[in-house]
Parts: structure tokens; C-alpha cells; sequence
């Protein structure tokens, strides 16, 4: 399909056939193209399940208070953020980086810019994704604010600002799944409605890690799709300056 037929093809689909199953190594390759999506500083601080366990997926089916689009699913799966594990993820971006500047970079601009990946992760990302009750995000927020007077600087840097990239950066990795599966002819649906303790305990979560989306999957019914697509209108949306 081009671009343009797999975004028409994506709907929020309800309702799945219950008779059609979905290749799970097919689900898998397009949960393996999700990780192509973009993310904040490529930190990369989200993880996913991909749940076929009839079982598990009972159990989300509750979570997600029985929606006909969860019960009715042959497979689901839940992208989390992993803000919890920011040094591992910096580290190894750095030491990538280390090599990728080695591999692909003049000689003579390698130490400097090894320099600025060393600072860079080494230190401003394990400073910026830190959080201690609020009070580190404070803590930079007061910093961005006083260096602000001088020069223009990021001041989206609090805990709760910092939680919103990194949930937008899952999103968009929850996008591009979608789309992949839609290439394969496959269907979705997103869902923020949920129990989140329940889908927790369901899938045996760590504490520290927040549910962005469970997305439901299979192949839709013609009941699936709730009538036809609205969008606000393009000309109150597009702004051209």
C-alpha cells in the first residue's frame, strides 16, 4: 500500500474476528519496525509486550473494562515508558555514539565531538531525566530559568515535563506500529481506557514504569468501524506563517 491507503486504511477498530487469527511473528516484525520511530535525545525509554496468552489476555480484556475491542482481540500489545532506567539507556548511547563518531567522522573534529557526546550523555541527560519527589525538576527549572534571561534555553525541564517527552516519544513508536500493522492488512485500536494497576499485575510490572497504551489487535468486522472518519477541518488547523 502507499502512504496515503495505510493512513486510510488505520481505524480505531471495535469489533475483531474471532476467526481470524493474526501471525504473531508478522505482529512481532511490526513491533520490531516501531522501534525505528524517533525519540527525545534517542533515549529510547519505553519497552512493550506483545501478549497472546489467552490467559493474559482475559486479564487485560478486565483491565480494560471489557470493551468489546479487547475482548473481541486476538493478540494486544502494551507500550510502557521505562523512564527508571535512564543512566543504562545514556550510557549506551554514548558509548555508541563514541564509536559512531569514530567510524564516521573527520579526524580532526572526532576528540570534539567525542567530548560533546561524552558531556552530553554523561551528564545533562543523567540530570535531566532524574527525579527526586519533584524537587530535581525544581531544581532545573530554577537553572533554566536564570540561564533563560541570557540566552535561549529548553525550560520544559521539570519531572512532570520530563514524563510528558518521554510518554510523547512512546506514542510515537505506538504510532508507527500501527501504521506497520496496517501495512500487513492488520487492525488496531489504542486504548487509554484502563485500569492501570490492573494491567500492571496482569503483565507483572515493575512499579517505576507508567502504561502509555494497550493496543488491540486482529482483523475488524464490518461492525468494527464506527461510521466515517471525522477530522476537524484542515483550514482550522493549518496555520501557514
Amino acid at each position: 500500500m502507499t502512504l496515503q491507503e495505510i493512513l486510510s486504511h488505520r481505524r480505531a477498530v471495535r469489533h475483531f474476528d474471532s476467526n481470524k487469527p493474526l501471525d504473531k511473528e508478522r505482529v512481532k516484525e511490526c513491533i520490531r519496525k516501531s522501534t525505528l520511530a524517533p525519540t527525545s535525545s534517542n533515549m529510547q525509554l519505553w519497552e512493550c509486550y506483545h501478549v497472546t496468552d489467552k490467559g493474559t489476555m482475559t486479564l487485560l480484556s478486565k483491565a480494560c473494562l471489557n470493551q468489546l475491542t479487547a475482548t473481541s482481540a486476538q493478540q494486544m500489545v502494551v507500550y510502557v515508558t521505562r523512564q527508571d532506567k535512564y543512566k543504562a539507556h545514556a550510557q549506551a548511547v554514548k558509548v555508541f555514539e563514541r564509536e559512531n563518531t569514530r567510524h564516521n567522522s573527520p579526524k580532526e573534529k572526532q576528540e570534539k565531538r567525542i567530548k560533546k557526546w561524552d558531556l552530553y550523555y554523561g551528564k545533562v541527560m543523567p540530570l535531566l531525566y532524574s527525579r527526586f519527589f519533584g524537587m530535581a525538576g525544581l531544581g532545573r527549572k530554577m537553572l533554566a530559568q536564570t540561564i533563560g534571561v541570557f540566552r535561549p534555553i529548553v525550560r520544559q525541564v521539570s519531572e512532570g515535563d520530563v514524563r510528558v517527552v518521554v510518554h510523547k516519544s512512546c506514542a510515537l513508536a505506538v504510532q508507527t506500529f500501527m501504521l506497520a500493522m496496517s501495512e500487513e492488512g492488520y487492525d488496531t485500536c489504542p486504548l487509554e481506557g484502563f485500569d492501570s494497576r490492573l494491567v500492571k499485575k496482569a503483565l507483572n510490572l515493575p512499579y517505576n514504569c507508567e502504561i502509555n497504551m494497550i493496543i488491540t489487535c486482529g482483523i475488524r468486522l464490518s461492525d468494527g468501524v464506527w461510521g466515517d472518519r471525522f477530522r476537524i477541518p484542515f483550514e482550522e488547523i493549518y496555520h501557514h506563517i
